[in-house]
């Protein structure tokens, strides 16, 4: 195979080392890596638990955030095993993960891929990560429903590198940076069980505050949805009457309410986009826009994890908001309540349990308002209300902080992996 060819001065890194210097070699996969493709065992022949003489099986599944499923084999041929020298990468369906640092026995949806010495490990994790690398490893795996990338394919990807010290010495540089991500995803996942913990404590009240000559608050009322809020009706504008770049009324949207918006609604934090001016603003009742205090649930969803996440309306800024499609809107009746406590509260366990009982459905689940408002809510004083809501405003906010900073640490990370490689 003719080898491929490039340009002197476009074989140097943008940003380099000053001890190094002279051009980039460049090769192709074919002539520096072997792949083979990892064994596929039915579901019902995996081992759920580790048994002596078996291997963790190596799935999508462990590529899946915070999945606790794990699944073990036994009777694993050679060439399927792999330790934490060794580079796997997906080949089809999320193609181009890659995975370094485990042990095991891998599926057939991953390749293992053998380097030489002159490859330092994780130089060559790095450059399958590049923007570049990926955007060529999915057009090569082409456009189908489930995108697959062959060995051939695969052989023909170009290789730009330097000599193995200054690939070491990017690898080194690199790793400090991913040290310092993985240091940033651990504290926010600690944060995150935190909170987890603690709201179970707080809503079950195994926690309780006191005021402030250290005695305890009265009893928590139990009281059903609809004695608390009265629920409205919302428009069911589809996305292709939305927009993000000009209007005076914003939307919110179910899909938005699953995948966007934090528990606490600010409008200063989101994007939600306008209704466009084709729409008759005139036909929207008063009642329909938003107020702060106000909630606005999903009433559908394909997923018993999303069907009635609930958003709380803390800040519009003067903006006029309106819920949308499959949404529930409802605003409190007489009682007072603490800005920001619904909110939490709806996430606690107990509350989402009733609701999952109440969801109807077999591919899109649905909720009504009348059976929604038949769910028993345990409400304590307004002065509890607000403590038990800044409590949480505060661990939230200890949570934004550290995910601001993973993002831009992450960022950091992409523009270097631009700039140290070819």
């Amino acid at each position: 195979m003719k080898q491929p060819t490039k340009h002197t001065n476009s074989l140097v890194p943008k940003l380099r080392f000053p001890e190094f210097d002279g051009a980039w070699r460049i090769k192709i996969f074919k002539d520096l890596v072997k792949i083979n493709q990892g064994l596929q065992i039915n579901i019902s022949d995996r081992l759920t638990e580790y048994e002596e003489g078996s291997y963790f099986y190596i799935t999508n599944e462990f590529l899946r955030e915070n999945s606790e499923k794990k699944f073990f084999i036994k009777d694993a041929p050679k060439s399927v095993l792999c330790n934490e020298d060794d580079i796997l990468m997906t080949r089809t369906g999320n193609t181009g993960k890659v995975v370094t640092d485990v042990r095991g026995a891998f599926h057939n949806n991953f390749f293992k891929i053998d380097y030489g010495k002159d490859i330092n490990k994780y130089f060559l994790v790095n450059y399958l990560k590049k923007k570049s690398t990926q955007n060529l490893i999915l057009r090569l795996a082409g456009t189908s429903t489930i995108p697959d990338l062959n060995h051939s394919d695969f052989y023909k990807i170009h290789f730009i590198h330097p000599e193995t010290k200054e690939q070491q010495k990017i690898a080194s540089f690199l790793s400090t940076v991913d040290d310092k991500l993985q240091h940033l995803e651990e504290k926010k996942r600690l944060l995150e069980e935190y909170k987890k913990g603690v709201m179970q404590q707080i809503f079950s009240q195994e926690l309780r505050f006191k005021n402030a000559h250290g005695a305890n608050y009265p009893d928590w009322e139990e009281k059903k949805y609809k004695n608390i809020y009265t629920f409205y009706t919302t428009n069911s504008l589809s996305r292709e009457k939305l927009n993000y770049e000009d209007g005076t009324i914003k939307n919110i949207h179910y899909g938005d309410i699953h995948t966007k918006f934090s528990t606490l609604f600010d409008i200063t934090k989101e994007l939600v986009p306008f209704i466009n001016s084709c729409v008759d603003a005139s036909k929207i009742k008063e009642e329909n826009f938003c107020k702060e205090g106000d909630l606005v649930i999903a009433d559908a969803s394909e997923d018993y994890k999303d069907i009635g996440k609930t958003i709380e309306i803390v800040n519009l800024n003067g903006e006029k908001v309106i819920s949308g499609l499959h949404t529930f809107h409802a605003r409190p009746n007489k009682h007072n309540m603490a800005l920001g406590y619904i909110g939490y509260m709806l996430q606690s366990w107990k509350v989402r349990k009733q609701v999952m009982k109440i969801a109807q459905g077999t591919k899109v689940l649905g909720i009504s308002k009348g059976r929604l408002g038949e769910v028993k809510l345990k409400l304590p004083c307004l002065e509890e209300q607000t403590k038990i809501a800044n409590f949480l405003s505060a661990i939230d906010d200890n949570i934004q902080n550290v995910t601001t900073k993973l993002e831009a640490t992450q960022q950091f990370k992409k523009a270097l992996l631009q700039q140290l490689f070819v």
